[in-house]
């Protein structure tokens, strides 16, 4: 047997070395029993996005797909006729040979479908945010200490990203000084206004049912359906959990710190006040933290963000601020004297564009670490997707509160402040239960 093995092998290198087809090379390099088979869970939007990166990777195989919706099924599996479909996912997660799955849902279902993939024995890549809510967050948590053996991803991919990765460690070296505040902001001009629509019947070939699951029942209405739901508070957190945990998660990375002691926020619908959605189009949070400030800011229908930058993250420190944002980054440092005596407190450097897609890299980071059966290996893993998460969710409390909030970061709750902590948790309706991590 083994030496039919050395004959086969012999045989395949000597065709790849006459330049035969690829897909040899690649059954040399990697054995069929290495592919991994892939489930997806919410075929719109980011869910696909996420699906067409990892299938980028090598020997990743698209073997069923579930959503609510026919006509993006239909539209999904066009040219892929071996590829499952499914209205229930649960369904889905019942395939034993299905080894991961991508879960690119709105975040109001992220909670449930994560813990029952996990129970299935699948590894996940979740979109962000990690999930709707403080209380689901912690779940979350506990489930992946549970399941400690599953590889986990959250999509906050700008983890991935070597220019956030340089522009971290330029952070912690302490050239800019003390930083006193970080700001982090998404001006998004091109989501504008979401015009009022009435409720309809529910597209053909659409369960509505199930894209409610654990949301409290409401008509059908387009403008809480596709893409704008997350404008509304049933499903999701708007701008500042959409954006937010991307930019969020970078600066609390980089600042090696997790919760603040307080948040405060205001802002409301002062761009769009009579359109159909729910969150703030324009926001402002104050979060403290031991030695700094982070400020978030938001706005739709507004290109003009700090720096000439729609999005970004700056650290501002005593001797200068770094900007870093999805095409790059760059150092302004802060001068000293006057006249002709006027110098830079540190040297200029020029600014460093990114090359590449970090999306790409993401999920190639996650395919190896569960080839390498590495769940630590992931450079989002659920503590910092729920971290990220949290924080972005506490500038929504601290908003609908209408006033400062104080966290305690042991009891995961905040101080004496019940209607701050009613917002902490979430219900679930509709027959579906939160999960219980026993």
């Amino acid at each position: 047997m083994k030496r039919r093995v050395f004959l086969r092998d012999s045989a395949l290198l000597s065709l790849a070395g006459l330049g035969a087809p690829s897909y040899l090379a690649s059954m040399i390099s990697r054995p069929p029993s290495d592919q991994i088979r892939l489930g997806l869970i919410g075929a719109k939007g980011m869910g696909w996005a996420n699906t067409r990166s990892t299938l980028r990777q090598d020997n990743i195989k698209l073997v069923a797909i579930s959503d609510i919706d026919d006509s993006v099924l239909a539209d999904r599996t066009k040219g892929r006729s071996a590829v499952k479909t499914y209205k229930d996912y649960r369904q889905m997660l019942e395939d034993p040979d299905i080894d991961a799955v991508i879960i690119g849902t709105p975040d109001h279902w992220h909670c449930r479908m994560y813990v029952d993939a996990l129970d299935a024995g699948k590894h996940v890549y979740v979109e962000k945010p990690m999930a709707n809510s403080i209380e689901e967050c912690l779940i979350m948590e506990a489930a992946a200490k549970k399941y400690n053996d599953r590889v986990i991803q959250v999509g906050q991919w700008q983890r991935s990203g070597p220019h956030y990765q340089r522009a971290i460690e330029m952070v912690r070296s302490g050239m800019l000084g003390n930083i006193r505040l970080v700001k982090c902001w998404s001006y998004q001009g091109w989501m504008t206004s979401t015009p009022v629509k009435p409720d309809g019947p529910v597209p053909d070939g659409v369960d509505y049912d199930m894209w409610l699951g654990p949301a409290p029942k409401k008509p059908f209405n387009p403008n809480r359906f596709h893409f704008t739901f997350r404008w509304f508070w049933d499903y999701a957190g708007g701008l500042m959990t959409d954006w937010g945990v991307h930019e969020i998660d970078i600066a609390l990375y980089a600042m090696g710190v997790r919760a603040p002691k307080s948040v405060l926020a205001s802002g409301g619908k002062f761009a769009y006040p009579d359109d159909a959605t729910e969150t703030p189009d324009t926001l402002q949070a104050v979060f403290e933290y031991e030695d700094f400030n982070m400020l978030w800011e938001h706005a739709l229908g507004i290109d003009g963000g700090n720096y000439g930058r729609t999005e970004g993250i700056s650290f501002i420190g005593n001797q200068g601020t770094l900007v870093v944002d999805r095409q790059g980054f760059e150092l302004i440092p802060e001068t000293q004297g006057g006249g002709m005596d006027r110098s830079y407190k540190i040297d200029p450097r020029p600014a460093f564009r990114k090359q590449g897609s970090d999306l790409d890299r993401h999920t190639a980071n996650w395919v190896k670490c569960m080839r390498d059966g590495n769940p630590e290996g992931v450079n989002c893993g659920p503590i910092t997707g729920s971290v990220a998460a949290i924080n972005a969710h506490m500038g929504n409390v601290a908003f609908k509160t209408g006033r400062k909030v104080y966290w305690d970061q042991e009891k995961n709750q905040f101080i004496n402040d019940e209607e701050a902590n009613k917002l902490v948790s979430v219900d679930y309706h509709n027959g579906w239960k939160k999960p219980k991590i026993q």
